[in-house]
Order: C-alpha cells, then structure tokens, then sequence
C-alpha cells in the first residue's frame, strides 16, 4: 500500500487531537464504515512525519524532540472535508482539513524535516494537514463522501498539545514517546 512497507517498521510523528466526544464519535463512526485501510489500528490524528526509514529510534527521537522545542499548543478548526489521490497506490482519501491551526501544523512538519530528516522527506507527495476519515478505490464514490461531509455544514474544533513518535509496520501502530508541546 502505497509508501508504507509491510515488511519493516517504520517511524512516524503524529498528533492525536483533543476533540470533544461528541466529534470523536462523529469521526469514529464514519472510519468505522469508510476508512478500511486505518480503522481500528490508529487512532483519529494529523501526520507530521511521514513513515521513516533508515534511522535510529533513539537518533529519530531526540531530533524530534529538538525542532519542536519551542511550539505550543494550538487550537484548530475543521470546516470541510476533501478528496485527494494517493499517486502511489489506487486509493482516494477523504480528508479534514482545519482552517484554523492549519499554519502551526504545516510549520510543525517542515521544522521536523528540516534536519536530519531532510533527506527522507517525500516531496514528490504533497502535504495537506488533515484527519484522514475514509479511503475508496472509486472515485466517484469518495467525491460522494466528501460533498455529504461538508453539506453537512460540520464545524469540529480541537487541540493539539503533543506530538507522538509512532512505529508502524505489520498493520500495528505502537506508542514509543510523547512530547508535550508547551503552553
């Protein structure tokens, strides 16, 4: 599936958003019945670090740890969902995407790539914050998704207050740290 091998773990930095339960169960539910590749294995979150290859954990970790230092937490809004291609494998995503908070998640990534893992960084994807909610290999099927989404008028706020470094491999996600964001 697409950049992720199955084979061997990979790390990744991500941020489980605070959300209120009424919002979390509105994106449990549709992953229930739409995310077929990510339900059940990961939690509701934004990606800062893509999966990662060829570095230590401990290496991984402290270089994390190091350009994230000085952010804080921040509070989002999600207004609208959308539809992108994965061009790697066959799957179009169905998206949230924040109005607000957007800029400190974007900021968050690049200050994560832009040491030593620069070299590892895929910029032939593009990178859109978001809370990935569901994947179809039918296009249609996925704009469909999206355009009930958003007549829906749903508005979701949250907060990211860390960042987690993950391992992912074997379909399994397992914690290896949290680092707390200031406030």
């Amino acid at each position: 599936m697409s950049y992720i091998d199955e084979k061997q773990s990979a790390l990744l930095v991500i941020a489980y958003p605070q959300l209120s339960d009424a919002d979390l169960k509105w994106i449990d539910d549709f992953r229930k019945e739409y995310d077929t590749l990510f339900y059940g294995i990961v939690e509701p979150h934004f990606t800062i670090v893509f999966p990662t290859f060829g570095i230590s954990q401990s290496q991984f970790i402290t270089e994390i740890q190091d350009k994230v230092k000085t952010f804080k937490s921040f509070d989002f809004t999600i207004r609208c969902a959308m539809m992108t291609n994965d061009p790697l494998s066959s799957f179009y995503y169905v998206f949230l995407s924040p109005d607000e908070g957007n800029s400190n998640i974007v900021k968050l990534h690049d200050a994560c790539y832009s040491g030593i893992l620069r070299s590892t960084q895929r910029l032939d994807i593009d990178f859109y914050s978001h809370i990935g909610i569901g994947n179809t290999n039918d296009p249609v099927k996925c704009k469909e998704l999206v355009d009930m989404i958003n007549n829906q008028n749903r508005i979701i706020k949250g907060t990211v207050s860390a960042l987690h470094v993950i391992s992912y491999g074997d379909r399994k996600v397992t914690e290896i740290e949290a680092i707390n964001l200031t406030f």
